[in-house]
């Protein structure tokens, strides 16, 4: 009988994962190498004292502080670049990509962060994998994101100062709608797993296609995280602080690493 050595088990994994995650040879996911932050989408406290911390892949954090201003919010994103931070990288329909964070959102003030997958048309604000803390919502809206609620769903909730693990995952399939692309929400929070399963997206307008595809995320989008703060009018001490550490990012039609792709499959070959 034929032995399968380990070696040879994991380049069998590692040929069929990425046969089966790049359906016809489709272009690849963009090669993330780092990062870069978007200040003051949304500027309506100009007198803020902003700070932030661009150490990626370890920790990003955006500081939003005297945020005594009138008026809602300010809006600071972060995104994954593959040219060195100069700008942000271009995610398309047929992009295959799994990525998370830890997030810690603490402050005086209250307001909403998380992780985002953006569309070609809101690619600075929309798409959000997003956490209040206003009520503790922990929610996936917007863009072309499939909507799905953990607050709703699973009854979990956001205590602000505390550190929740997000995890999304975007497939492409056949990009039809027998085949749509599908997300995947996760959560890791107080010790316990909880995912959305894997959500189809619906078909995008025609009227757009080309150039943006359809059932899918569309072509020309932005990944990565955001922190919108709300304001409190006549409070100098109110702010609120985004903190993303371990930050991980695979691209699934690229290399695929043994950790987070194969182990699994290795194991019920190799016996």
């Amino acid at each position: 009988m034929k032995h399968i050595t380990y070696f040879s088990a994991l380049a069998t994994v590692l040929v069929f994962v990425g046969t089966v995650l790049t359906p016809g040879g489709a272009s690849a996911s963009p090669n993330v190498d780092s990062a870069l932050i978007n200040e003051r989408i949304f500027n309506d406290c100009p007198t803020s004292v902003l700070t932030t911390v661009n150490a990626y892949p370890g920790t990003i954090s955006i500081d939003d502080q005297v945020l005594d201003c009138g008026g809602f919010a300010n809006l600071h994103n972060w995104r994954f670049s593959d040219d060195g931070g100069a700008t942000a990288a271009v995610f398309n329909n047929d992009s295959a990509f799994k990525f998370s964070a830890n997030l810690t959102i603490s402050g005086t003030s209250d307001g909403e962060a998380g992780l985002q997958v953006s569309p070609w048309w809101s690619q600075d604000v929309d798409g959000r994998l997003n956490v209040r803390t206003t009520d503790g919502e922990i929610a996936a809206f917007g863009g072309r994101l499939p909507f799905y609620s953990f607050t709703a769903e699973q009854g979990v909730t956001y205590t602000k100062g505390t550190t929740i693990r997000l995890t999304i995952t975007y497939l492409p399939n056949g990009l039809s709608m027998e085949s749509p692309a599908t997300i995947e929400y996760e959560l890791l929070y107080n010790n316990t797993q909880y995912t959305s399963g894997e959500l189809p997206f619906d078909e995008g307008n025609p009227g757009e296609d080309p150039p943006y595809g359809l059932w899918g995320m569309l072509n020309d989008g932005r990944v990565g995280g955001h922190l919108q703060a709300f304001l409190q009018g006549g409070n100098p001490n109110a702010g609120l602080t985004a903190v993303w550490n371990e930050i991980k990012y695979l691209n699934l039609k690229g290399p695929i690493s043994v950790e987070d792709g194969s182990f699994g499959m290795v194991k019920s070959l190799y016996r």
